[in-house]
């Protein structure tokens, strides 16, 4: 009998994003531009607060204890031009200077990757030192939808490796997002 795969043991957090850039790598005019589309439409302000509050969140990322951020973005989050052709590049730009950063890991899944299970949601897994507080959460055109039964959060742990071992490697990862800014 076939044993089924262990869940990898996964202590930071992660993420899987299909048509935005994952919140903590965006500009604070990429944020702005993809708040302005959100249905029913937010006033500024609404807005202003929530743009505000993800930048705060992404200073996250700075400092010596700063913890690891792993993301695997995929090809079509690359190419959406939110806010216009400029802003995407300036957006792109600074993507590539996160992924210069020792803490952050960013990887992307082309088109070219066999589809699987999965690959049409945007995914958090947000993790820490205690595997069972992790939680997983999800977007959905209603809200979120947060998860932390264990049962889902191996699944989502599997998934997640999946869409790892699918990507191309940061280097190459780095280079396609040099491509596809410099062709703005």
């Amino acid at each position: 009998m076939l044993t089924p795969p262990r869940a990898p043991t996964r202590r930071v957090p992660s993420t899987y994003q299909i048509a935005h850039l994952p919140g903590l790598t965006q500009t604070e005019d990429y944020a702005r531009a993809i708040f302005e589309l959100v249905y029913p439409p937010l006033t500024r302000e609404e807005i202003e607060p929530r743009i505000a509050h993800r930048m705060k969140r992404a200073q996250v990322l700075d400092g010596d204890n700063a913890p690891t951020f792993s993301a695997v973005i995929h090809e079509a989050a690359l190419r959406m031009r939110f806010g216009g052709a400029k802003l995407a590049r300036r957006q792109l730009d600074h993507l590539l200077s996160v992924s210069e950063r020792p803490n952050c890991i960013l990887r992307v899944l082309t088109f070219e990757a066999d589809g699987f299970a999965g690959s049409g949601q945007a995914v958090l897994l947000a993790g820490g030192p205690v595997p069972k507080l992790d939680t997983v959460h999800l977007d959905s055109a209603h809200g979120a939808i947060l998860l932390d039964a264990e049962a889902q959060l191996n699944s989502y742990r599997l998934l997640l490796t999946a869409m790892e071992e699918r990507s191309l490697s940061q280097a190459r990862s780095r280079d396609f997002i040099h491509k596809i800014a410099h062709a703005l």
